[in-house]
């Protein structure tokens, strides 16, 4: 049954001043679906019955039909490595579906095993990227005894894992990858320079891979270390944290928007190209990165200021110049600014529905929250007519786009229409979780 979000559900408040204010055309989330732990990834059945995939992070994928009536199309809990009680990224983090899935039902999923016997002693988990097949009658399930394992990554703790999937339109399957976490990109399971810099692990990367092509997978041609001479074949691009959504916008160039959590600074908004670098852990956003050895709370005057710049080297140690993000925003992780949306940013899409006409072109995304302990996320927008310039998108019933929820991710529908997935707590557990549909304001 789908309601429009009330007064009662959103947090009043006022957010950050934006570097630019543009007139949006007015919306609302219309609530399509609830009880879910965290909804996490959302694909689109392209047969025109605009079904949708769900993933939610505990473990299972739904299967919901036009109206939000929901079925379990696949369960992963016992095969998944557990969850903390409080935050925690591991999980089914992962989802797509073949672009012929209407005549193949390939689904991939990407999730978080227990740890395998021949991984590195004291390591965390095991981040799988399987193949599975959908039930040939009408697709609304998933054969959960079809999976065939493409790829199996060792993860040395139990966040910045990212495992985001998408179909590019070139047909190969995109694949993200956190650098391992434990702060600073260094620690346990991390190389000396971190491994966002390193080519010769997956993590900190996007891996691009043929999934019609090869055993288990096939390397498409143009990938830039093809051969294996200077760099893992899978590797597309690299020097990235902790990557929380990513996608191709259906118009214009067909761009990969790429958002990247930063750590004490800045969060950032990434067009990602064949072969680039994107800084970390030499750089965040726009700057240098520096080691920061106190935390926010009980620093001294003489601590470091929110506007101090670190200088950094043009080049990487390969000899390549680094590629800026397009846009960043001051975090709210380490400073209370008003330009500083939030902790951790979301991930979106560039709207190319119809519901919004005057929406197209935008890409809308979000912060999961202002804070790390209470829900408090906030829908954005950024304008790449004008130098990609973010705003709050102050949606019906909101103030400055705040809704008292995490928001946990965005999804896509096949017209194109956006989607919000939140929940009510900061773990992965309960039912507070919903499905919302960005809907013009009539």
């Amino acid at each position: 049954m789908m309601k429009t979000i009330s007064l009662s559900t959103v947090f009043l408040t006022v957010c950050s001043i934006a570097p630019f204010s543009a007139e949006l055309p007015a919306v609302k989330l219309t609530q399509v679906a609830e009880g879910f732990a965290a909804p996490t990834v959302l694909a689109s059945v392209t047969d025109g019955s605009n079904r949708l995939y769900l993933g939610d992070q505990l473990g299972l994928v739904y299967c919901l039909d036009s109206e939000g009536a929901k079925n379990v199309a696949l369960d992963l809990r016992a095969r998944m490595s557990g969850h903390n009680q409080g935050m925690d990224e591991r999980g089914l983090l992962g989802l797509a579906l073949h672009p012929s899935f209407i005549n193949n039902g390939k689904v991939y999923v990407a999730y978080s095993a227990p740890l395998r016997n021949s991984a590195p002693a004291g390591w965390n988990h095991t981040l799988k990227l399987s193949e599975f097949q959908a039930t040939w009658a009408d697709r609304s399930t998933i054969n959960a005894g079809s999976e065939r394992v493409l790829m199996e990554i060792d993860q040395p703790n139990w966040n910045h894992n990212s495992g985001r999937l998408a179909f590019g339109p070139d047909g190969y399957l995109y694949f993200s990858l956190g650098d391992g976490s434990a702060g600073n990109d260094e620690g346990i399971g991390h190389v000396p320079g971190g491994n966002g810099q390193s080519l010769g692990t997956f993590l900190g990367k996007v891996l691009r891979l043929d999934v019609d092509g090869g055993d288990p997978y096939g390397i498409p041609p143009d990938n830039p270390f093809a051969d294996g001479v200077a760099g893992r074949p899978e590797i597309y691009a690299y020097g990235l944290r902790n990557p929380w959504g990513f996608s191709f916008d259906k118009g214009g160039n067909h761009d990969l928007i790429l958002v990247d959590v930063g750590q004490d600074r800045w969060e950032e908004i990434n067009l990602i190209v064949n072969g680039g670098n994107y800084g970390w852990k030499v750089k965040e956003g726009y700057y240098g990165f520096r080691k920061v050895e106190r935390r926010r709370r009980g620093a001294s005057q003489n601590d470091e200021k929110p506007d101090e710049r670190f200088p950094f080297p043009e080049r990487d140690v390969y000899g390549k110049p680094f590629v800026d993000p397009v846009a960043v925003y001051r975090t709210s992780r380490r400073f209370d600014q008003d330009d500083a949306y939030g902790v951790s940013i979301t991930g979106g899409y560039v709207y190319r529905g119809s519901a919004v006409p005057e929406l197209q072109g935008n890409y809308v995304f979000a912060d999961w929250s202002k804070s790390m302990a209470f829900g408090y996320g906030v829908l954005l927008v950024a304008n790449p007519a004008h130098d990609w310039a973010i705003q709050a998108y102050d949606f019906e019933g909101s103030e400055n786009g705040r809704i008292r929820s995490f928001i946990w991710s965005l999804g896509e529908d096949e017209k194109g229409e956006l989607y919000v997935m939140t929940n009510d707590a900061n773990r992965v557990a309960g039912d507070s979780g919903r499905l919302y549909r960005i809907d013009p304001v009539n």
